[in-house]
């Protein structure tokens, strides 16, 4: 065969165009497939982590969440691949950086990415097979969307009850106000299109989708006529073009695909709703309202409309300096600007919203004139040049910055493109920016421009909805109470066919469950394929300032870090310690207040901000280090300004303006409050392991759910005057202590950026007096948990924690890889499966010297909490073989070798040899990694995982109260 040109088009094939984006170092290049029309977005970038990407526009018309369902059941096996769940089986033959699938309002993707060129070309397989030529088994749709069974399947006595993955995802979903308040607002804004409901479902709407309706919806819509492929990386165009007509596109013929796609019918005057959300009986609905005023604007995918939308959201919510944001932070209507303030951009029509949390039904009028009222200030004042400048500024950076760290960088870009390509718009002008900021510089040179823009999107804007979302206290038990009366005349009315056909259903399903399928039909790597240890990049240190310096190809920007190690503090300083570094970029620092350091922060930089980083140490979980760390980042143009404005908000940081920082801490709660039923898994966890290790207890304490109540705790105190003022003087104090510590530097740019960095260090810095050092301890921590906490919630989070070791432990490697092999081998199956769970699994964390089994969004309790135990006796009394153990290593090796944006590489690195976390330390527990057996597994679990001395921690609903109780777990209220 003879060798294929860079530039060859494959003749499936027509080529669009191809566009070169500098300021991102990629080609974008479009194509069109002759045959069937699908579209393919390439993104060619000289990168090894390639990603794929395939999304089908997907209108849903009800909200029986068709899309969702169909996303979920579309990967439980396919044509080539008749096997029950080839997508969770290639998570385990892979060594993917990325695998997941997506329902958005209107498209649905399955994205994966990979560094291993034969792991992508299997993963493109499956994913090929999976989306075009599905199987979707009616079991696989009774157990992923939604099925009707008997409490105990084998007993028709026994309470009818709905079960399936995505009904109790979604119940968990939707049992967060905030998402309550974005589907409300979308229903009343959007009422003829298919933002109208709710894509993800209603649960109480899941359990009214028919298997024949999922049919009907994957032969409409999952065809390539109707499908946008996107890939980025190395691997060329024609190479993923030769896999897509072979493995696909080639059994298709172009097919024309009809889809309910308009602009949304017009209001000619605004409207106001009010409606209620669940909130446990008897809790306190004092000031847990959400009021949000929302405005449908223009087409999302014409640039102009877009970025003039969000030229507008940044000028009223860029900071606390913009007017908006000033005025909803300050006003005494609520506590806090509500999370659905600024624009959603990634429909057909943009959304414009703002509104206020923690306030009162009655407030609603007062809102509307506030709103009105600083929307009429801005435009009769306008908007000074230097604000908008440092706006585009922001628009500039964001483009510029190469990210990566919890997400792929390909992925993301795809996923900037994406919403232009469903709705008709130009996916590269949105990529390549630069064009565009250098019209809106012109633009922005008028005075009246700004105003403008507000009285068109906003004051003669009628398409406007006010909604009030109200704490009812009463409307969960209705609604129960009503979902217990269908259910139980559901059952009256089922003949012994019906009956009969529910029991075998259930038993059908669960011998399907228990079933071992021939997983070697499915490709996969081997631990032959996995690369030697990852290079770390190195850095270099410079002894006079005790700089580290990173050489990286960070596109135009610099990255500071001021580190210090953390001085000896009292409990009751470590925590204000969450506190001080979410409010030091928060706060005025020197002459100027807090407005005029939140414009040059905007001006100068793309951001600064405080962590608190600790550890134990590589040998002992029990002997805690810790350091806080100050960084920011910056355009290169701005290397000097960002050097300077880091000095000054650590030497002259302000915690005199008390009003400001009440309100930083009503917003903190409210954020706080909110992230319960999204990270539920997570915090029960933490609960589970707080007695066990000093950073444990650390985690659960500022962070975890004793960090929110306390978090409850101290805004409710902040109303008074005498608190207030203590809790600042408390603040300046620790600031005050840290700033005498010994600090060091980590700078990270392009090479040709390293010397000036290091140049402004030494000036900014020379001046400073003597450094001291005193350094901070922590007590061992050991004691036992089982605890309950209450929250409103319609499904649990359970979790068990075990005492283990530290990374250097030689059997810390068995525990890491006991977690996926319990996972991939009972507890998916026992958890999601059999149990109806959105996810579980198990896993080590060495950093703290834990052991954690976990469940999310379940809708068992006491259950779960046997089959943790039960995986542990499947271990000790089942025959194993070597390729789950292979499969176990793989997913470990995966995480350990997942790569980071460049920047987010050398900070990685810094901060591992800060804790000890040397590159010969992660060569040691990688070859460990690479070296256990399933008698190692065995024997570390009997050694460190005795049921006995497992801690328990659950986040449940207060229905749940009793059973808790029953279990001798202590009740703890949120």
């Amino acid at each position: 065969m003879a060798a294929v040109t860079d530039n060859a088009i494959h003749p499936a094939f027509e080529k669009i165009r191809s566009h070169r984006i500098s300021t991102l170092n990629l080609d974008v290049e479009e194509y069109l497939h002759k045959k069937t029309g699908a579209r393919h977005l390439h993104l060619a970038a000289d990168n090894d982590e390639n990603v794929f990407f395939v999304a089908l526009r997907t209108f849903p018309m009800d909200s029986t969440g068709v899309a969702h369902v169909l996303e979920h059941t579309a990967l439980c096996g396919s044509e080539r691949f008749p096997v029950r769940d080839p997508f969770f089986m290639m998570i385990r033959r892979s060594l993917n950086t990325f695998m997941n699938a997506f329902t958005s309002s209107d498209w649905t993707a399955y994205p994966f990415a990979s560094m291993n060129r034969k792991d992508f070309d299997n993963l493109l397989t499956v994913y090929l097979d999976s989306v075009f030529f599905s199987k979707l088994d009616p079991l696989d749709f009774a157990q992923e969307g939604h099925r009707l069974e008997f409490e105990k399947p084998d007993d028709p006595s026994s309470d009818l009850v709905y079960r399936g993955v995505v009904y109790n995802e979604m119940k968990g979903a939707m049992s967060a106000p905030t998402s309550q308040l974005w589907q409300n607002l979308s229903s009343h804004l959007f009422q003829t299109t298919t933002y109208h409901y709710n894509s993800g479902g209603e649960p109480d709407h899941i359990v009214d989708l028919s298997y024949d309706d999922l049919v009907k919806f994957y032969r409409h819509h999952y065809h390539p006529s109707n499908a946008i492929f996107a890939t980025y990386g190395n691997i060329p165009a024609y190479e993923h073009h030769e896999k897509f007509e072979e493995l696909a596109l080639k059994r298709f013929d172009r097919q024309e695909i009809k889809l309910p796609l308009h602009d949304e019918k017009r209001l000619f005057s605004p409207m106001r709703v009010e409606q209620g959300y669940a909130v446990s009986e008897g809790e306190d609905t004092e000031a847990k309202t959400h009021i949000v005023m929302g405005w449908l604007l223009g087409h999302s995918f014409d640039l102009q409309e877009n970025l003039e939308a969000q030229l507008l959201a940044s000028v009223l919510f860029e900071n606390s300096a913009s007017p908006m944001m000033r005025a909803l932070e300050t006003t005494d209507i609520g506590h806090a600007p509500s999370p659905m303030c600024g624009l959603e951009d990634s429909n057909r029509e943009m959304t414009f919203v703002c509104g206020i949390e923690g306030s009162e039904p009655g407030r609603r009028n007062d809102l509307e004139a506030l709103v009105e009222q600083t929307l009429a200030n801005v435009v009769e004042e306008g908007v000074s040049p230097e604000r908008l400048d440092a706006i585009l500024h922001q628009l500039e950076l964001h483009q510029r910055e190469i990210a990566g760290d919890g997400f792929p960088y390909g992925l993301q870009l795809i996923m900037q493109s994406i919403s232009p390509m469903v709705h008709g718009g130009d996916p590269v002008e949105l990529l390549d920016l630069e064009p565009v900021l250098a019209t809106l510089r012109e633009k922005i040179k008028d005075p009246e421009y700004v105003p403008n823009l507000i009285r068109r999107k906003l004051f003669e804007n009628p398409h406007r909805v006010t909604l009030t979302l109200r704490p009812d206290e009463k409307l969960e038990g209705a609604h129960q109470a009503a979902l217990r009366e269908s259910l139980a005349k559901r059952k009256a009315s089922l003949t012994e066919e019906d009956i009969n056909v529910i029991v075998e259903r259930a038993k059908a399903l669960e011998e399907r469950q228990l079933r071992k399928d021939d997983d070697s039909i499915l490709p996969k790597v081997g631990l032959s394929d996995v690369p030697l240890q990852m290079p770390e990049p190195e850095g270099r240190y410079d002894a006079e300032t005790g700089a580290t310096l990173y050489s990286r190809g960070t596109n135009g920007l610099v990255y500071q870090q001021i580190v210090l190690p953390v001085p000896a503090l009292s409990e009751e300083e470590l925590l204000l310690l969450p506190y001080y570094t979410t409010l030091i970029s928060e706060v005025g620092c020197g002459e100027l207040d807090y407005l005029q350091m939140q414009d040059r922060i905007s001006a100068e930089s793309g951001g600064i901000g405080a962590s608190f980083l600790t550890k134990g140490r590589i040998d002992d979980v029990q002997a805690m280090s810790g350091y806080l760390i100050f960084s920011g980042k910056a355009l290169a143009r701005n290397s000097g300004a960002l050097t300077q404005l880091l000095k000054d908000v650590y030497t002259g940081a302000r915690f005199d303006e008390k009003e400001r920082i009440r309100e930083i801490i009503a917003q903190v709660r409210a954020r706080r409050e909110q992230a319960v039923t999204g990270s539920g898994h997570a915090l029960a966890m933490g609960a589970a392991a707080q007695g066990l290790s000093p950073g444990s207890w650390l985690s659960f304490r500022l962070g975890g759910l004793a960090g929110i109540r306390g978090t409850k705790e101290l805004d409710k105190s902040l109303n008074d005057e005498a608190a207030l003022s203590q809790f600042c003087a408390s603040l300046a104090a620790l600031h005050d202590k840290i700033g005498k510590q010994g600090r060091q530097f980590l700078l990270i740019g392009e090479e040709s950026q390293l010397a000036p960095m290091l140049d402004s260090v030494k000036t900014s810095w020379q001046d400073e007096g003597d450094q001291v050092e005193s350094s901070w301890s922590m007590d061992p921590v050991s004691y036992k948990t089982q605890e309950a906490w209450l929250t409103s919630t319609q499904v649990n989070f359970c979790a068990k924690a075990y005492a283990t070791v530290a990374v250097d432990h030689p059997d810390a490697a068995g525990l890491t890889v006991l977690g996926g092999f319990l996972r991939n081998g009972y507890l998916h199956r026992a958890i999601r499966e059999k149990g109806g769970a959105y996810g579980g699994g198990a896993g080590q964390d060495s950093v703290n010297g834990v052991f954690r089994f976990f469940s999310y969004r379940d809708p068992r309790f006491a259950e779960t909490l046997d089959d943790f135990d039960a995986a542990l006796n499947w271990l000790r009394t089942e025959e194993h073989d070597e390729q789950a153990l292979e499969e176990a290593i793989l997913g470990v090796i995966g995480q350990l070798d997942r790569p980071h944006s460049p920047a987010g590489a050398a900070r990685h690195a810094f901060h591992n040899n800060l804790f000890g976390r040397t590159p010969e330390q992660r060569a040691r527990f990688r070859e460990r990694v690479l070296n256990v057996t399933l008698d190692e597994m065995r024997r570390v679990a009997d050694v460190w995982l005795k049921p006995e001395d497992a801690n328990v921690a659950v986040v449940t609903s207060p229905d749940n109260r009793e059973v808790a109780e029953q279990l001798g777990l202590s009740i703890q209220e949120l």
